[in-house]
C-alpha cells in the first residue's frame, strides 16, 4: 500500500459574501469544498455529470455546475449558494407557489432563476423555461416553478 498523499492547498473564496479561506485538496471539486470544507449542504449533489442541476451555484453571477468545476480554478472567485438566498423573493415565490415535492432541486434552480432575473429582470415565459432546461426535476413540479419565477419578475 502506497503512502501517497493529495496534495493539499489554500483556495481563497467570497462564499455568501464572506471571505473564506480553506485547504482543499487538489482534485476537489466546488461541491466537495461547499458540502464538505464549509457545511453549505443546500447544494446537492444529483448526477456528479452536469446533467441535473442539482449542484448549480452562482460564481461570480453565473450559473455553475459545482459537482464538476475544479475548486482549484476559482480562486478569488465569488460564490452564491442557496444559504446565501435565504431572503431571495424567487426563494419566497418558489415556497409560495409549492413548486416543488420534494425539493431536491429546488437549491438549483432557485440559483438559476436569480441569475436570470439578475441578467433580466422581466424574462417573459419562454426565457424562464430556457434558464431551467439544465434542471431536472422528477416531481412534475415544473409549470409552478415557471409561474413563480414570472412571479418574481419585474414588469
Amino acid at each position: 500500500m502506497s503512502d501517497a498523499r493529495i496534495a493539499q492547498s489554500a483556495l481563497t473564496l467570497t462564499v455568501n459574501g464572506a471571505p473564506v479561506t480553506v485547504d482543499v485538496p487538489e482534485d476537489a471539486t466546488l461541491l466537495e469544498v461547499l458540502r464538505d470544507r464549509l457545511n453549505l449542504t443546500g447544494t446537492r449533489f444529483g448526477c456528479g455529470q452536469e446533467q441535473c442541476g442539482a449542484c448549480t451555484v452562482l460564481v461570480d453571477g453565473a450559473p455553475v455546475f459545482a459537482c464538476t468545476r475544479p475548486a482549484s480554478s476559482l480562486t478569488g472567485a465569488t460564490i452564491e449558494t442557496i444559504e446565501g438566498a435565504a431572503d431571495d423573493p424567487v426563494v419566497t415565490a418558489l415556497i409560495d407557489h409549492q413548486a416543488a415535492q420534494c425539493a431536491f432541486c429546488l437549491p438549483g434552480i432557485a440559483m438559476s432563476a436569480r441569475a436570470l432575473l439578475r441578467r433580466t429582470p422581466a424574462p417573459d415565459r419562454a426565457a424562464v423555461i430556457e434558464a431551467l432546461d439544465p434542471h431536472l426535476c422528477r416531481c412534475g413540479a415544473h409549470s409552478r416553478i415557471v409561474e413563480a419565477i414570472l412571479s418574481v419578475a419585474r414588469p
